[in-house]
């Protein structure tokens, strides 16, 4: 076994600490779009706790991707200008409080090694666990290093994709995301430059700023939050997406959604680019 695959495979941070407020929880909510409309009902419980007639505020589920924001299993010495994010996997365990004191436990769970000029995929997960120690929510991430294979890792298989069903979507929604969205929901954590800088952007090889993959990823969430789940945030048992291809701000995202019992599936596009930018989608509700 190559002693690059062990390395990477051996990651592993244990007790990593965090605290969040109300503050974060709302600010992720507006940073995905919710609360467009102030005088939504279902959309304000989530970026406002109520004044005069007082309501508790719910937890958008994933919120969870930004919780422990800066989290992860260790340095990987990869080449990050050739690093996307692939895909999003995250099982709820409980609904997230309103405010908590956390731990994040970050490991490897494989890596595949594609050969060489063709890249690698890490795959690692997250578990947040409250102050009892009981889980909160495990997330799994599928980074793509593009610069980074061919090291002489096992020949292993990526596990397969959800499959879509092959029927007529049996609903269809739009999302409209604004011009400034990357820049507030850069503010839960990703300062990536490529989502608010016009220069680096260009640097890159985009003609101006992107949407987060991960604020995309929580727009998903809300599709299925506002449709089938009933803005029930505890509803959740997973959410799945691949990511294919980026929004940028102000497009709007056209989700198709398929129901299948507990189960929705679901992909986004962007129709005036005509481009699918996001795959393989699916939700559990329970």
């Amino acid at each position: 076994m190559s002693a690059r695959y062990e390395e990477l495979k051996g990651l592993k941070n244990i007790g990593q600490k965090y605290a969040y407020s109300d503050r974060e929880v709302m600010l992720y909510a507006c940073g995905i779009g919710l609360g467009a409309d102030p005088m939504d009902e279902n959309e304000l419980a989530f970026v406002n706790e109520g004044t005069f007639t007082p309501r508790p505020l719910k937890v958008v589920p994933t919120f969870a991707s930004v919780a422990a924001w800066g989290s992860g299993p260790g340095e990987m010495n990869l080449n990050r200008v050739m690093v996307v994010d692939g895909e999003r996997d995250i099982t709820f365990h409980q609904p997230l409080p309103v405010a908590a004191n956390i731990t994040a436990d970050s490991s490897v769970v494989e890596v595949y090694d594609k050969g060489k000029d063709k890249g690698v995929v890490i795959s690692h997960q997250t578990v947040l666990k409250n102050e009892k120690g009981e889980k909160l929510a495990t997330l799994v991430a599928a980074r793509f290093a593009r610069g980074d294979g061919g090291f002489g890792g096992p020949n292993l298989t990526q596990p397969d994709p959800h499959m879509i069903p092959s029927r007529a979507p049996d609903r269809t929604i739009d999302i409209v995301t604004r011009p400034d969205q990357a820049l507030v929901y850069r503010l839960c954590g990703d300062r990536n430059p490529l989502h608010s800088d016009p220069e680096f952007a260009k640097k890159a090889g985009f003609p101006r700023p992107i949407l987060h993959g991960m604020c995309t990823y929580g727009i998903t969430c809300r599709g299925v939050l506002q449709t089938y789940a009933d803005y029930d945030a505890s509803a959740f048992r997973q959410h799945i997406a691949r990511f294919s291809s980026p929004v940028y701000p102000g497009e709007t995202v056209t989700m198709d959604l398929w129901k299948d019992g507990n189960t929705i599936s679901f992909e986004a596009k962007v129709k005036s680019r005509g481009v699918t930018v996001i795959k393989n989608g699916k939700t559990v509700l329970g």
